[in-house]
């Protein structure tokens, strides 16, 4: 019986200590949008996230409805009228890193190769950033553009001037073992 006991406590040790698997401990994912008349500004802090660095695995889901706004009524217009948050509540991804070398700490610029969805529709991207892997602790940070009529967001005609077509999206996530 002690054989058994002590090697289930050998074989569970050996397989934590060879995988590096992470959950997330902070987010921050904000999108700007740079429009002839208004500027918009959003930020979220709600996201889930899981990280293989063995494998290069990273998925995350993001709460659409939890972006926070300057102004109320934009927050407002955002999820009712061009997310749509009632049918679309989340955005997720789910890929690969590309480029990480696991025995080097301190920053290293990688991409993000895998499948982006958002507003019901999913779409191919690959995303260039950078891992700071210290203390065991890895923190992801990357900026990107999304093309809004990729994802079949439908901007009014009349409000055509008040939102880019494209939006800049900055993330950074902080991993915890």
């Amino acid at each position: 019986m002690k054989t058994i006991i002590c090697f289930s406590i050998l074989l569970y040790t050996t397989q934590f200590s060879f995988s590096q698997k992470y959950t997330l401990e902070k987010s921050t994912i904000t999108f700007y949008s740079d429009a002839p008349v208004e500027d918009i500004k959003a930020e979220n802090s709600k996201a889930a996230s899981l990280l293989n660095m063995t494998t290069g695995d990273i998925v995350f889901s993001i709460p659409i409805e939890e972006f926070e706004f300057e102004k109320d009524l934009m927050k407002k217009h955002f999820n009712e009228k061009y997310l749509e948050t009632e049918k679309y509540p989340k955005a997720t991804f789910q890929g690969k890193i590309i480029g990480f070398k696991t025995e080097v700490s301190g920053e290293q610029e990688t991409s993000a190769k895998g499948k982006l969805t958002m507003h019901g529709v999913t779409k191919e991207i690959e995303v260039q950033g950078i891992i700071d892997m210290t203390n065991n602790k890895p923190r992801i940070k990357a900026n990107f553009k999304i093309r809004i009529a990729d994802y079949n967001i439908k901007i009014p005609q009349l409000l055509w001037k008040n939102i880019a077509e494209e939006v800049d999206v900055k993330v950074e996530f902080n991993y915890k073992p």
